[in-house]
């Protein structure tokens, strides 16, 4: 690991949607304003980010994390909601409720409409996904390099209960799972289409390669940095970095702050507690991701459990209320990984 004197010219973040984006905020900050140790308004930042969550609708590529992504970093965000654009209008989508189009319960605003009309005319042109994010990102400056994990169709499907049908159950697309259904039936599977046969995006690797530092935000590690992980190579290739990985719980006081991953952990059988989402990772050490883990001060007694099983922990306060909030999180995760001062 680097020493506390060293100089934090790269960062790598593998991150999902609303969380993810709103930790790389804090870290942008605090990397400007001198609060992260080692690190500088000249840091070079590269977000990895999740596109499991995307899909086609009205003929349209939905790309929601990368979008929550841009559109946070480049000021365009509605805040209130964490997604999609601030002084968002909805004709387009009440127009389409009028001819009776399905589905009713995801709608596009009129603005974001652009930004997928533009993705969506550059991918049949030819275009990788990647190109396009580059292209889009030209707008907003989000003061980043954000790649999506991968070019290829990568796509997260849920399987529920279901009464009604032969089997018993069905499966989902993710978005009807979150958008729809709210999570509020219990995800029995999640399967990810196309993973197995998806490889990195251009850079990834060397994103995660060449940094010196990499950063498991809190995200959902199981739909968000765990389907990250999931692409063949990735994994692999945090394992190897030459540079310290740490990681920060979503799990705070026994649950989750936004979002679904308690139901996305039990589906996989794992324990909703942050103690067990960092033994979920694990340690390098041990066949895992992870040099550290951050977790609450309210989870500060799970800390003998992480280090049971190997992993390095702190708690602080995880509640990403500001940007000095966040940017006081990235600097604890980077001294709990590089012996610098917090």
């Amino acid at each position: 690991m680097p020493s506390s004197t060293a100089t934090l010219s790269r960062i790598t973040v593998l991150s999902g949607g609303v969380g993810g984006a709103r930790f790389v905020q804090g870290l942008l900050h605090g990397l400007r304003s001198g609060a992260v140790p080692g690190g500088s308004a000249d840091t070079e930042v590269t977000v990895v980010a999740n596109t499991a969550d995307d899909w086609w609708i009205h003929g349209l590529k939905v790309c929601p994390d990368l979008d929550t992504v841009m559109y946070t970093l480049g000021d365009g965000i509605d805040v209130d909601r964490g997604w999609g654009r601030r002084d968002e209008t909805w004709s387009a989508k009440t127009e389409l409720e009028a001819y009776g189009v399905e589905p009713t319960w995801f709608g596009l605003g009129d603005r974001d409409i652009a930004t997928h009309l533009v993705r969506t005319q550059m991918l049949e042109a030819g275009f990788t996904l990647s190109q396009v994010t580059e292209a889009l990102c030209r707008r907003w400056q989000p003061g980043v390099t954000l790649l999506p994990m991968s070019d290829d169709r990568v796509e997260t499907h849920i399987a529920i209960a279901d009464p009604d049908s032969s089997s018993g159950r069905s499966v989902i697309h993710f978005q009807e799972y979150w958008v729809r259904l709210r999570a509020a039936v219990p995800a029995e599977t999640v399967l990810v289409v196309g993973q197995d046969a998806a490889t990195p995006a251009p850079g990834v690797l060397e994103a995660i390669a060449d940094t010196d530092l990499l950063v498991l935000p809190p995200s959902n590690p199981v739909v968000s940095v765990g389907t990250i992980l999931g692409v063949p190579g990735i994994r692999d290739a945090v394992r190897a970095t030459a540079a310290p990985v740490v990681g920060l719980s979503p799990i705070v006081g026994g649950s989750h702050v936004h979002g679904m991953a308690a139901q996305m952990l039990a589906s996989i059988g794992v324990e909703v507690s942050a103690a067990a989402v960092g033994a979920h990772y694990g340690s390098r050490d041990s066949g895992g991701v992870l040099d550290g883990w951050l977790v609450d001060t309210r989870d500060a007694d799970q800390l003998p459990r992480l280090e049971e099983a190997g992993v390095r922990a702190r708690a602080v306060p995880l509640m990403m209320s500001d940007l000095d909030a966040t940017a006081a999180m990235a600097a604890a995760a980077v001294a709990l990984v590089t012996g610098g001062a917090a």
